[in-house]
């Protein structure tokens, strides 16, 4: 994978991301899920296992944050009080699920791939996780509000109760915090050949999520009507199933791992 074939000019590394994802970019927004749920054309069994993959996701991605939070390849984007997603998710997925959610629901083996590679450079080489935490906060934060409110509409939900995973209360404003991140980021220091890794490390990212994308839509497919759930804040009476033919293809664990849904969301 060579992200840099076509080096921006721009020294920036905010830049210089957006310039090298930007094929990558349009690819993940119009995956098959994508354009569904920008239509608003999801089920709630759906929403649900988008929470727990984004879930897992940020699980992976938080803990690796926080364990290299003086690094300095980390420290200057650590804003653990403005952008952290764990407990928000995990009121989500108690209103929907209720105290056992973490045991309910099935994970496809492209989010083991790429939570793996999050703990890996976690501990091999912490300057790369750079390119995921931007690529995945500063797209929340863009596209949030409008996935939140198309999300309210076609789950019927009211207040914050199921979204608040879209909601940023510690940021009062998006625009100068994404400003703030991205003069923070280009701060980090980095070697010519440091740079180049994480440039390749921010395609490897949305190639990642792709592969996620196209995982968990074949697992919903396969799964449709399983649940049978069409409450709102209660779980199923049963814990989601798939076929012995579907274990071929999908890796079984405690929840489905899913990159933030909607256009937007890779907004830089």
């Amino acid at each position: 994978m060579d992200s840099t074939k076509s080096k921006p000019t721009n020294r920036d590394l905010s830049e210089q991301i957006k310039e090298v994802t930007k094929d990558t970019h349009v690819r993940a927004e119009n995956t098959q899920l994508m354009l569904n749920y920008q239509k608003g054309q999801i089920t709630l069994p759906q929403y649900k296992l988008l929470l727990c993959s984004l879930y897992e996701i940020y699980r992976a991605l938080e803990d690796e944050l926080d364990k290299n939070s003086g690094h300095p390849g980390v420290e200057p984007i650590y804003f653990p009080q403005e952008l952290a997603r764990l407990e928000p998710l995990e009121r989500d997925l108690e209103y929907f699920f209720g105290p056992q959610w973490r045991k309910r629901v099935t994970v496809p083996a492209a989010t083991l791939r790429y939570t793996e590679r999050l703990r890996e450079i976690g501990s091999s080489n912490p300057k790369l996780l750079v390119a995921h935490a931007y690529t995945r906060y500063l797209g929340d934060l863009s596209g949030g509000q409008v996935l939140g409110k198309i999300t309210q509409k076609t789950m019927g939900l009211s207040n914050t109760e199921g979204v608040a995973f879209f909601s940023f209360p510690a940021v009062t404003s998006p625009h100068r915090f994404k400003q703030l991140y991205r003069s923070r980021m280009n701060s980090i220091e980095l070697t010519e050949e440091e740079r180049r890794k994480v440039l390749d490390e921010a395609v490897r990212a949305f190639e990642l999520n792709i592969e996620v994308f196209d995982d968990l839509q074949r697992m919903l497919s396969i799964t449709e009507g399983a649940s049978g759930d069409g409450g709102k804040g209660k779980a199923p009476t049963t814990p989601l199933t798939i076929t012995r033919s579907a274990v071929a293809q999908f890796t079984l664990g405690v929840c489905a791992a899913l990159v933030t849904v909607g256009m937007g969301v890779y907004a830089h």
